[in-house]
């Protein structure tokens, strides 16, 4: 896609090209083929497919066939254009964090719903692009909104994100817990790795790309959610929840883990795909 190349057929050229390579379906990749244009171009998705006609510059011809290989090989698109939609934010993402998930909407929606209160102390683990916690730091600005990582490179990019978005979030580095010594909250949120090193799962175009200490915890798919859900009770103030993210296959030994840490009201949420994706659980420690 280089010389006298016009929008039109850039776009057809890039989705036959992203159909091809199965790194997506006809929709899908016209609709990637269209994003990746008007990313290189600064424009929106709209003015472009107005204006088909427009020729492109050869340095922009190849800049965007440069990106439609990269996503032909299941790069995904967040990466290339380095921005991902999440609870009506934009954020800004890179290799360096997971790309937030719809389904992750979820956590936001039941952090939302437990905690009615105007002032609360709330906790993101592993907070990666700061997703979770700018969201809810947006919906609830008299919340104290905490969010902790084990990747400086993870936090640099939610600090980059809360200031671009005007959001106030205090960030820690430190795996889970670790750097909140002595220091208690209302809710504790966390979407921690949860796939098993050997899941076939794993090996998927889009998930190679994809930081892998975000995505695993290793042969126990279990290790990390069971490390917080026993940590959580010396971090969570009288009646705080604490509330999970978790595989679709997950829910009932999640709850188990949480019964057995002592939280009641323990009860399992399901995505929009019908999976139970979340369960959280109330402690009374005193």
């Amino acid at each position: 896609m280089t010389g006298s190349t016009n929008v039109g057929s850039a776009l057809t050229q890039g989705a036959q090209r992203l159909t091809a390579s199965a790194a997506a379906d006809g929709a899908t990749a016209a609709l990637d083929a269209a994003l990746l244009l008007a990313h290189v171009l600064g424009t929106t998705r709209a003015r472009l497919l107005a204006h088909a006609e427009f020729t492109l510059a050869p340095a922009a011809a190849e800049r965007y066939a440069q990106l439609i290989e990269r996503r032909a090989t299941g790069e995904p698109l967040a990466y290339l254009t380095g921005r991902r939609e999440f609870w009506s934010l934009e954020l800004a993402v890179s290799p360096a964090v997971l790309v937030p998930r719809p389904e992750t909407e979820l956590l936001v929606e039941r952090a939302l719903a437990l905690r009615a209160a105007s002032a609360a102390h709330v906790v993101d683990l592993g907070t990666g692009s700061g997703a979770v916690a700018l969201a809810l730091a947006a919906e609830r600005p008299h919340w104290h909104v905490t969010a902790t990582d084990v990747s400086a490179a993870a936090l640099a990019v939610a600090r980059a994100n809360a200031i671009r978005l005007g959001l106030a979030v205090e960030f820690r580095e430190g795996e889970w817990f670790v750097p909140l010594a002595g220091r208690r909250f209302d809710l504790v949120v966390s979407n921690p790795p949860y796939v098993a090193a050997d899941d076939p799962a794993l090996a998927a175009r889009a998930l190679a790309h994809e930081p892998p200490l975000a995505l695993t915890p290793g042969a126990d798919a279990l290790a990390c959610l069971r490390a917080i859900v026993h940590a959580a009770p010396r971090h969570l103030a009288p009646g705080g929840w604490l509330l999970l993210e978790h595989g679709a296959d997950q829910g009932a030994a999640v709850r188990r883990e949480l019964v057995l840490a002592g939280f009641r009201y323990v009860r399992s949420h399901r995505d929009l795909g019908g999976h139970e994706r979340a369960t959280e659980g109330q402690h009374d420690q005193i």
